[in-house]
């Protein structure tokens, strides 16, 4: 694998960066980064323009997996999913996407497009020495994963999205639909400068953990959770990044090369989704040729933290075709 351990030790050689693995990033990461009970470590990779804090676990030989987060977690949304996908023989990789949490925090708007997300994506599944990976994600998670399927075909085995439809029927949805415009209002409020990352971080981002709580099953974010996203919010530079992605996406307003998704694709859909409207997850799956739907009916759009076993469970199944109990 390319990491950077290697890339440390090159920019040594030169009179550089002398940092090796995780300590390459410009951040250090926490003692306390990964719960007790989540297998894995952090390392640094260098993607091509910018260098992710990445969580891995699972055999170094296993089948890759990449996990991809959306807005407005980081790596640790995955948690609880870590360990049975690890367990189901996957080598698991789980990055902070760039912007978010620990990994590097480009400046410009333009510098989180969607291709340069998903050129990000491949380069996780380059510095891994793989020739494909299966994919998974949640919320722009997907819409990221959508894309790899859609313009990196021959990169990715498998894609597994999650509450976020496909581009192009997202696209049409707000273009006709009076419902899902409302329901996308934050995505115009995230336009104005400065004003989006004041607000959610008032008062010690109280309007950020409401959001999450009241769109969430009670219970489903703890204390513990919480405190965790408040320190990735709070890294300078990481929450307007994260906000870019809503910016950029409005202004650069990409077209995808094809609508039709070849990677088998299979749709986990929370229906109790307050954001995005459950009849997009069956018109997704009809964009896909060889495409299935999963729906967990008294699930949110956080059903990664609501089922986050089952979610697993029908992540290792689609990305293996042996049965369950076959696998070892």
């Amino acid at each position: 694998m390319r990491d950077a351990s290697s890339d440390a030790s090159r920019e040594g050689e030169s009179g550089g960066d002398r940092r090796h693995g995780a300590e390459a990033l410009d951040e250090t990461v926490p003692p306390d980064e990964i719960p007790d009970g989540v297998p894995g470590k952090s390392r640094a990779v260098d993607v091509g323009d910018v260098r992710l804090h990445v969580v891995e676990a699972g055999p170094e030989d296993g089948k890759l997996l990449v996990l991809l987060h959306g807005f407005p977690e980081f790596w640790y949304g995955w948690h609880e999913a870590i360990a049975p996908l690890a367990n189901a023989g996957y080598r698991v990789v789980v990055p902070d996407q760039r912007g978010y949490n620990l990994s590097g925090k480009p400046s410009a708007v333009s510098e989180y497009r969607i291709d340069a997300l998903a050129r990000d994506a491949v380069g996780l599944i380059d510095a891994y020495d793989r020739e494909t990976a299966a994919v998974a994600g949640h919320d722009w998670g997907a819409a990221v994963g959508w894309w790899l399927a859609l313009h990196h075909a021959d990169r990715v085995s498998e894609f597994v999205a999650v509450n976020v439809p496909h581009p192009t029927v997202f696209e049409r949805a707000l273009r006709t639909s009076w419902d899902q415009r409302l329901k996308s209002w934050y995505m115009l409020a995230f336009q104005l400068p400065k004003l989006p990352e004041a607000i959610a971080s008032a008062g010690n981002w109280r309007l950020a953990v409401r959001g999450l709580r009241e769109s969430s099953d009670p219970g489903t974010f703890s204390e513990e959770d919480f405190r965790r996203y408040r320190r990735a919010w709070n890294r300078e530079g990481a929450f307007e990044a994260m906000v870019n992605w809503y910016r950029a996406i409005v202004r650069d307003r990409p077209t995808p090369a094809t609508e039709t998704v070849e990677v088998p694709t299979l749709v986990i859909w929370g229906s109790k989704d307050r954001f995005l409207s459950t009849r997009l997850a069956g018109q997704s799956v009809d964009r896909c040729t060889d495409g299935r739907l999963l729906t967990l009916d008294t699930a949110t759009h956080w059903v990664v933290h609501e089922e986050p076993h089952r979610v697993a469970e029908a992540i290792a199944d689609h990305a293996d075709p042996l049965p369950p109990g076959a696998r070892e």
